[in-house]
C-alpha cells in the first residue's frame, strides 16, 4: 500500500516538474477556478450587502410615507371636523373616522422603525404625542357641538391651539423626512458603489469563463468525431420518427374530416325540425290573430272570460315572441355548426355591437324560467364594443343560463349585467348573481371540460364553462370569477375594444 502511495506521488512530482502543454492546461484550470471561486465569493458579498442596504432604504421610504400618511389623515380628519361643526350634519364625521383609522397603522411603521434605530425615537414620539393632541382637541370640538353647544365649538377652534398641534406636527414630520431623506441619499450612494464594484467583478468573471471557454475549445475538438456519428444516427431516427409522424397527421386529418360530415348531417338534419318549429309559430301567431280579432267581435255582443283575453292578447304573443327569440338563437347555432363543418374553423367576424340590446335579448329568452321562479335579470347600459358578434351572444347565453340554472330557491333571484370601459382600449363586462356561489377550491375547476362544483342536482355534461372560456380567448379576451359558497358569483369578462385580426382566424 505504501509503495504504491509513493509510485503515485512520484508520477505526480514528475508531471509538474516535466513541462508541457497538458501541465499548462491543468495549471491556468486550477488558477482560472480559483480566481472564479474568488470572484464569486467576492460578489456573493457585495449582493448581500448590497440587498442588506436596499433593504434599509426601503424600510426608511416607508417610514417617509407613514409620516406624510399622519399629517394628510390629520387634515382630512380637521377637514371632517370643521364641516360637521358649520353644518351639523354626522355623515361629514365618515372622513373623520377613517382618518383616525388611517393613522394608526402609520404610526404602528414609525414606532416599528423607531425599535430599529433609536435616534428616532424623539421624533416619533413628538408625532405620537401631537396626533392625540389634536385628536382630544378635535374630540372635544365635537362633542361640545353634540350637546348643542356650538358657540363654545366654535370658540375652541378660534384659540389657535388645534392649528399649534397642525404646524407642530408639519414642523416635525418635515424634521423627520429631512433625517430620513439625508439617511437615504448616503444609503443610495453607498448602493450604487457597491454596484458598480459588483459589476467590475462580474465583468473579470466574464473575462475567466472566456478563457475557460477557449481552453475547452481545445478539448471539445477531442469529441467532434463522435458527435457526428451520434448525429447521423439521430438523423436516421428522425427519419423514421418523420414517417410515423407523417402518418399520424394523415390519420388525425381523415378523422377530422369525419368529424366535421358528422357535423354537418347533424346541423342538416337539426334544422328540419327547427324549420317546422319556425314555420309553425308563424302559423300559431296568425292563428292567435284570428283569435283575437274573433274575441273582438264577440266583445262587442257579449262579455268574454277576463282570462280568455289574458291568454289571447298577452299570454301567448309572449309566449310565441319567447319561441321566436329561442328558435333564432338555435339557427345561429345551427348554422355556426354548418359553417365549422364546411371551412374547418369559424373565423371571428368584429363588428359593431350594440351589447346592452344584445344582452336584453337574451335576458328575454329566459324570461319565462326567471319570471317561474320569481327572479329577475337587470341589465345596465353597457359599453359597446366591435367583436364577433356569434361569440359574445353564446358567452353571455351560457352565463345567463348558468346563473338562472343555479339560482338559490330559498331567496328571491337577481342577476345583475354591467360593464364599464377601463385603460388601455379595454371593457369589462360583469354578470353577478346571488346563487347558490362556488366553493373557492372550485373556481378553476369549472373551467376545465366535464368538470362541475357543488352538488351534481342540475341538468348538464360541465362543457357550458369550458365553451364560454374558448370562446372568450379566441376573440382576445379573459375571464375570471368571483364568488363565495352561498353568497352568489360574479364572472368578470374583459374584451378589447376593438377586435384586430392579424390574420384570418388570428387576434392581435
Amino acid at each position: 500500500m505504501r509503495s504504491r502511495s509513493s509510485q503515485n506521488w512520484s508520477r505526480f512530482s514528475d508531471f509538474v516538474r516535466t513541462p508541457s502543454l497538458v501541465r499548462s492546461i491543468a495549471a491556468l484550470l486550477i488558477l482560472a477556478f480559483v480566481l472564479l471561486l474568488t470572484v464569486n465569493v467576492t460578489s456573493f458579498v457585495m449582493i448581500q450587502r448590497t440587498a442588506t442596504i436596499n433593504d434599509a432604504i426601503e424600510k426608511a421610504q416607508l417610514m417617509r410615507r407613514a409620516s406624510r400618511t399622519v399629517v394628510i389623515s390629520m387634515l382630512d380628519a380637521e377637514t371632517a371636523q370643521r364641516g360637521f361643526l358649520l353644518t351639523g350634519r354626522s355623515d361629514f364625521l365618515e372622513p373623520f373616522e377613517e382618518a383616525r383609522e388611517e393613522i394608526v397603522p402609520a404610526l404602528a411603521v414609525l414606532d416599528e422603525g423607531a425599535a430599529r434605530d433609536p435616534s428616532l425615537r424623539p421624533y416619533v414620539t413628538h408625532i405620537h404625542t401631537l396626533a392625540d393632541a389634536k385628536f382630544a382637541e378635535m374630540d372635544r370640538t365635537l362633542n361640545l357641538t353634540r350637546a348643542g353647544r356650538i358657540g363654545q365649538s366654535i370658540q375652541l377652534v378660534r384659540s389657535g391651539q388645534g392649528k399649534r398641534y397642525m404646524d407642530e406636527l408639519r414642523h416635525t414630520t418635515q424634521a423627520f423626512d429631512a433625517l430620513k431623506s439625508s439617511r437615504i441619499a448616503e444609503r443610495t450612494r453607498l448602493s450604487e458603489r457597491f454596484g458598480v464594484l459588483t459589476v467590475v467583478m462580474n465583468a473579470i468573471a466574464g473575462l475567466l469563463v472566456l478563457v475557460l471557454a477557449i481552453l475547452s475549445a481545445w478539448v471539445v475538438r477531442r469529441y467532434v468525431g463522435e458527435i457526428q456519428r451520434a448525429r447521423e444516427e439521430l438523423d436516421a431516427l428522425n427519419a423514421g420518427l418523420e414517417d410515423t409522424v407523417r402518418d399520424r397527421t394523415a390519420a388525425l386529418t381523415r378523422a377530422n374530416d369525419e368529424i366535421q360530415r358528422f357535423a354537418y348531417i347533424v346541423s342538416h338534419d337539426l334544422r328540419a325540425p327547427l324549420v317546422n318549429v319556425m314555420g309553425y309559430t308563424s302559423e300559431l301567431e296568425q292563428a292567435g290573430k284570428i283569435i283575437d280579432h274573433a274575441i273582438t267581435e264577440v266583445e262587442t255582443r257579449e262579455t268574454v272570460p277576463p282570462d280568455v283575453v289574458m291568454a289571447v292578447r298577452e299570454d301567448m304573443p309572449e309566449a310565441i315572441g319567447f319561441i321566436r327569440a329561442s328558435t333564432a338563437k338555435m339557427d345561429r347555432l345551427i348554422n355556426a355548426i354548418l359553417k365549422l363543418s364546411r371551412e374547418g374553423r369559424r373565423n371571428p367576424l368584429p363588428e359593431p355591437l350594440d351589447m346592452t340590446a344584445m344582452v336584453r335579448n337574451i335576458a328575454d329568452s329566459v324570461h319565462h324560467q326567471t319570471e317561474a321562479s320569481g327572479a329577475r335579470i337587470v341589465v345596465e347600459d353597457l359599453p359597446s364594443i366591435e367583436n364577433d358578434r356569434l361569440s359574445l351572444e353564446q358567452i353571455f347565453g351560457n352565463l345567463i343560463d348558468n346563473a338562472v340554472k343555479y339560482l338559490e330557491p330559498g331567496r328571491p333571484g337577481e342577476i345583475i349585467v354591467t360593464g364599464e370601459e377601463v385603460a388601455g382600449a379595454w371593457v369589462v363586462y360583469r354578470v353577478a348573481d346571488n346563487g347558490r356561489g362556488i366553493a373557492p377550491r372550485d373556481h378553476e375547476r369549472i373551467f376545465e371540460l366535464f368538470r362541475r362544483s357543488g352538488k351534481q342536482d342540475r341538468a348538464g355534461e360541465g362543457l357550458g364553462l369550458a365553451f364560454v372560456r374558448n370562446s372568450v380567448r379566441r376573440i382576445g379576451g379573459t375571464i375570471d370569477v368571483e364568488s363565495e359558497l352561498g353568497k352568489g358569483s360574479t364572472f368578470l369578462l374583459k374584451f378589447p375594444k376593438r377586435l384586430i385580426l392579424s390574420e384570418p382566424g388570428g387576434v392581435l
